[in-house]
């Protein structure tokens, strides 16, 4: 005899209905859930599996470089396939379009992609080593980079995180506050030798100590602002930490800038005098040089403590200073940092310059 299992169905309105289900059907219906939920955890148990080919890196596989530095990312092979490839990308989330592949290998080719393929060649310092190394490192190198081995219908790959060390600058047009679109932010940070911070960067630098209360692009098109001390103006009763405009319209909504700059190849040195910016200029050009970037002040204070006590002209026609030594009548705020005069006007107004060579 079949049995057959009662249940109560509510219809609405307070009425509960009896219906029959079949406990054959029951018990298909169980069986499915079973496979539909194993499916759903397939992908935890595909990341979560053991490498075959590659060797596992530890923890802590970051590699660290300035800007020019050469420097090599880890992927060693665990056992040698007979037909394999090597293939090398940097991971970009936010990019739209086909992957960023640097290289693909296997035991006899090398063929190079892109702009960091010119730059890269695998170390083969033994027969199991697939390390890429790059050259030359530039600002945009910062980022994850994963070395996926291939062979047949086989895959895996290990990632490895490159960042640049450097420093992270606030930066406003000289008509005033919130002026850039996304472009226009992007565009003035490569005019001062920097490129548009990560949040990443910009993290590490609110744990260095920036505090900054103008909310700025980065380079995934969402706005910031890092704040070490909450005040009033600046957020109100919230703790500090990195505020959050999020996303934005990168063509209308305007805000300024937070840029990223690393290590340079020449030195900022300053000239005492009484210059408009026009003599400013001529004044570094006199010298064999030309007037700094505001990036290059920044790493001349970041990477080599420049201290200087004198306001000075630099290229985009601000006027700053750096402060590694801070005391009383150098700005008499209690942090070191690179202080700013803004824009004055560049006829009426004489200073110092600082110059790069």
């Amino acid at each position: 005899m079949t049995e057959r299992l009662y249940l109560l169905n509510y219809a609405g309105g307070g009425r509960v209905t009896p219906f029959i289900m079949n406990c054959a059907v029951i018990l298909l219906l169980i069986s499915r859930c079973f496979t539909w939920s194993s499916a759903l955890y397939t992908p935890e148990r595909a990341a979560s599996k053991k490498l075959k080919y590659l060797l596992e890196l530890p923890v802590s596989a970051d590699v660290t470089g300035q800007r020019g530095d050469n420097v090599t990312l880890p992927c060693i092979l665990r056992t040698k396939p007979s037909h394999y490839k090597v293939k090398w990308t940097k991971i970009e989330p936010e990019k739209v379009g086909p992957e960023n592949i640097i290289m693909i290998s296997n035991a006899h080719e090398f063929k190079p992609y892109g702009h960091l393929g010119q730059r890269a060649f695998l170390r083969k310092a033994h027969a199991m080593d697939a390390s890429l190394h790059l050259g030359r490192l530039e600002l945009e190198d910062e980022g994850t980079y994963r070395c996926e081995l291939v062979n047949g219908i086989e895959d895996e790959s290990v990632t490895i995180t490159l960042r640049i060390e450097g420093v992270v600058f606030p930066y406003q047009s000289k008509d005033g506050r919130y002026r850039f679109n996304y472009q226009e932010a992007k565009e003035a940070c490569a005019a001062q030798d920097g490129t548009l911070a990560t949040y990443s960067q910009l993290y590490r630098a609110w744990t260095e100590g920036l505090d900054w209360c103008n909310a700025g692009w980065l380079h995934d098109g969402t706005v910031h602002y890092p704040i070490i001390h909450p005040r009033p103006v600046c957020g109100g009763e919230l703790p500090s930490g990195i505020r959050s405009y999020g996303p934005k319209d990168k063509n209308n909504d305007r805000f300024d800038a937070f840029c990223f700059t690393s290590q340079t190849s020449g030195s900022v040195f300053y000239i005492a005098g009484a210059f408009s910016f026009e003599q400013a200029g001529h004044t570094c050009k006199n010298q064999g040089a030309e007037m700094a970037l505001v990036g290059q002040l920044y790493a001349a204070w970041h990477f080599h403590n420049f201290d200087q006590c004198d306001a000075g002209w630099l290229k985009d026609g601000s006027v700053r200073f750096p402060i590694s030594n801070p005391r009383e009548r150098c700005g008499g705020i209690p942090e070191a940092g690179v202080r700013s005069f803004g824009f004055p006007d560049k006829n009426t107004h004489v200073y110092g310059v600082y110059c790069y060579r």
